[in-house]
């Protein structure tokens, strides 16, 4: 357990924005591809993702990164709705609790707004750990990614008044 102590959780800064790309691409290649075909991961993950675009997503929202050292290991982030829009944990460090703990800081964060409940659009890959972290599935959906059809889940936790 001494390299978990190592993990810091921060909020994410706009000179984040590259790093937490190149992680994103860098999973869904390496862990969704699993269970989405070539094309899909190639649709989702796109090389022409727009840098400043994908940072810009950041703004205004609860945003998270996890970082070990110098590198960010893991991300989030969720509109001030509680829409939990990207949840990415670096595929050399899954299975760690990264992902519960960017959650748990959410959830805090859905409390101390008030808010009712969040919502995520999870991957098939992402949805057995968001029902570990109490999320029921409201419907299968069938979305469209830069003109490709992907599986993904709409899911919902209500927000406990208390996360302890």
């Amino acid at each position: 357990m001494a390299k978990t102590a190592s993990l810091q959780l921060r909020p994410f800064r706009r000179e984040d924005a590259a790093a937490c790309l190149a992680l994103f691409r860098d999973c869904v290649h390496r862990i969704n591809s699993r269970d989405y075909a070539p094309d899909q991961i190639e649709a989702w993950a796109s090389p022409t993702i727009d840098l400043e675009a994908w940072r810009t997503r950041f703004d205004g929202r609860f945003a998270y990164v996890v970082t070990e050292g110098d590198g960010i290991v893991g991300f989030t982030d969720m509109t001030r709705n509680g829409h939990l829009d990207r949840l990415f944990v670096c595929a050399d460090h899954q299975r760690r609790g990264i992902a519960r703990r960017l959650v748990e800081r959410l959830l805090q964060d859905a409390i101390d707004h008030s808010m009712e409940a969040i919502t995520t659009d999870a991957s098939i890959t992402a949805r057995p750990f968001f029902e570990r972290m109490g999320f029921c599935v409201d419907r299968k959906q069938s979305v469209e990614c830069r003109g490709v059809r992907l599986t993904n889940y709409r899911m919902r936790r209500a927000v406990p008044t208390d996360v302890g």
